[in-house]
């Protein structure tokens, strides 16, 4: 059960998400998108199982983009919803040509949102596990902020960075 205050929307596809998230920013002074949507989507889906072929050639499954609801967020807000905060998540690995602040930073930049919250993912961190670290990115400039320990904490401390920002946003008279 959701908790006191709170209204679920259930949503099973991203294009689901999107009109709900849309739906909500609308009222909302602060959009967290924490959601892990994926960049792409079958084109066709089944209702049934797609079974082999008797001439045995592999099923081609074509792919199209998924939206980038967090950047449709930020442009909507920009069009009218000034002082709105949004935060966007980041699940990130470093490479050869950067490590994942490097890439968050990018990412933060592109999608134009206050605050991503980044995980470093890969090697068995973050999925499955009780604990989790984590570095809150502002666009504001400000120092990266980490936080870690229990996935509660790691929640309160990103809580209490968006109210910071909050307070920021909207001093107090």
């Amino acid at each position: 059960p959701a908790p006191a205050g709170v209204e679920v929307v259930e949503v099973e596809t991203a294009l689901q998400l999107r009109e709900a998230a849309l739906t909500a920013a609308v009222t909302s002074d602060v959009v967290i998108m924490a959601a892990a949507v994926a960049d792409f989507r079958p084109a066709e889906v089944s209702d049934t199982k797609i079974k082999k072929r008797d001439d045995a050639t592999d099923p081609v499954i074509t792919l199209l983009r998924n939206p980038d609801i967090l950047k449709e967020l930020v442009e909507v807000r920009d069009a009218g919803r000034p002082g709105q905060l949004i935060v966007g998540f980041a699940a990130e690995t470093g490479d050869e040509r950067g490590d994942i602040l490097d890439y968050a930073g990018d990412k933060l930049r592109r999608k134009g949102c206050d605050l991503l919250v980044v995980n470093h993912v890969g090697g068995g961190r973050v999925f499955g596990q009780d604990h989790n670290s984590v570095v809150i990115l502002s666009r504001s400039g400000s120092e990266p902020q980490a936080a870690s320990g229990s996935k509660n904490d790691v929640a309160a401390a990103v809580i209490d960075r968006i109210s910071s920002e909050l307070s920021r946003v909207f001093p107090r008279a």
